[in-house]
């Protein structure tokens, strides 16, 4: 997930969001660690669980990372009184369980769900994972995820566009 992570950051930009879905330990978090060093943003990457949200500057004048964790979030005016909006053109927002929340803050955004092969216990990088990887709307119609594939960090069966 961390390779995966490194391998997007070449392609996101300012104003970017990325909506990440997939169990408990499906790796959503080490996938953001893996952009936010592929960003270099400054500060160590961790599950923003309790805090909600965490903004990491880039180290080199490029975008912040906006990490937000929706998964204890009950309703959409929660997700909206973070006024991701605000920072939204200026960052790359990731947003754990971010599915069924934060679409309307963009017609532009990468949907990623990971799931972690069964029987599987370790949070561990290596275990088996499916990642889909699904880019939507126009920001992202010109966008080739075949670089993915060929970094080897996702299967051509699970990149694709809607």
């Amino acid at each position: 997930m961390h390779a995966l992570g490194m391998a997007l950051a070449s392609l996101v930009r300012p104003g970017d969001l990325i909506v990440l879905s997939g169990g408990l330990g499906a790796g959503k978090t080490t996938l953001t660690q893996g952009i936010g060093r592929g960003l270099r943003v400054r500060g160590e990457v961790t599950s923003p669980t309790f805090v909600i949200a965490r903004v990491h500057p880039s180290l080199q004048g490029g975008p912040s990372l906006v990490h937000v964790d929706a998964y204890r979030l009950g309703s959409l005016v929660e997700v909206d009184d973070l006024d991701l909006d605000t920072s939204l053109d200026d960052s790359v927002t990731v947003v754990e369980w971010g599915e069924g929340r934060v679409e309307g803050l963009s017609e532009n955004r990468l949907e990623i769900h990971i799931d972690r092969a069964a029987g599987t216990g370790s949070e561990g990088d290596i275990d088996p994972r499916t990642v889909s990887v699904a880019g939507v709307g126009p920001r992202w119609a010109g966008v080739d995820f075949g670089g993915l594939v060929a970094q080897g960090v996702v299967d051509a069966s699970t990149s694709g566009r809607r």
